[in-house]
């Protein structure tokens, strides 16, 4: 990153003053100190009943992702502290972070029956960490695959798809008694 008169740039974009301290202040927040400019810190602060955490402990937090979601079993993955993203991890979330991963996704894999669960995390719409978690079915709505997955929640949301509510709900309470009856391994 360079800076120049108006502030850093990296690979020809420039970052306004403003985004420049907001990144700095992501970086160095303390642990477990919510940002009062974050919506994903403002969801875990009050979630509401949909999007009641299914696992969290000191570091991690796991919840279904807002409504209406693209697939029954989708999943974030967040950071309990409000932090940018891995290579802003501390030593623990770095140390524990692909053990839990690999864990919360083989549980949802098994819970799910899903090929495999499809991870994405771009903080573009908040600076906090969360990684989607989608479960990848046989059959999937529309025929999506790849990153055309992550257009089924703009399609639930218009109503160009709907997602059972009855399986969501049922797919949120076994993954919920599963991350229970499965620990997350130490790392």
């Amino acid at each position: 990153m360079n800076w120049n008169s108006e502030g850093p740039s990296a690979a020809g974009y420039r970052l306004t003053r403003a985004a420049s301290l907001t990144m700095q202040t992501m970086k160095t927040s303390p642990p477990h100190q919510p940002s009062q400019d974050c919506a994903v810190c403002a969801s875990l602060s009050d979630p509401g009943v949909s999007l009641r955490p299914v696992f969290e402990n000191d570091l991690w937090i796991v919840r279904p992702a807002s409504e209406p979601c693209g697939v029954p079993g989708w999943m974030m993955l967040i950071t309990r502290r409000h932090v940018a993203g891995p290579a802003h991890f501390n030593d623990r979330e770095a140390n524990n972070f692909g053990f839990a991963l690999r864990h919360f996704e083989k549980v949802l894999e098994d819970v799910t029956g899903a090929l495999r669960i499809y991870t994405a995390a771009l903080g573009e719409s908040s600076p906090h960490f969360h990684a989607h978690m989608v479960p990848r079915y046989e059959t999937m709505p529309k025929g999506a695959s790849a990153w055309g997955v992550f257009d089924l929640e703009r399609a639930a949301r218009v109503g160009e798809i709907v997602v059972d509510a009855v399986e969501v709900q049922r797919v949120i309470e076994a993954y919920r008694r599963a991350l229970a009856e499965r620990p997350v391994p130490a790392g």
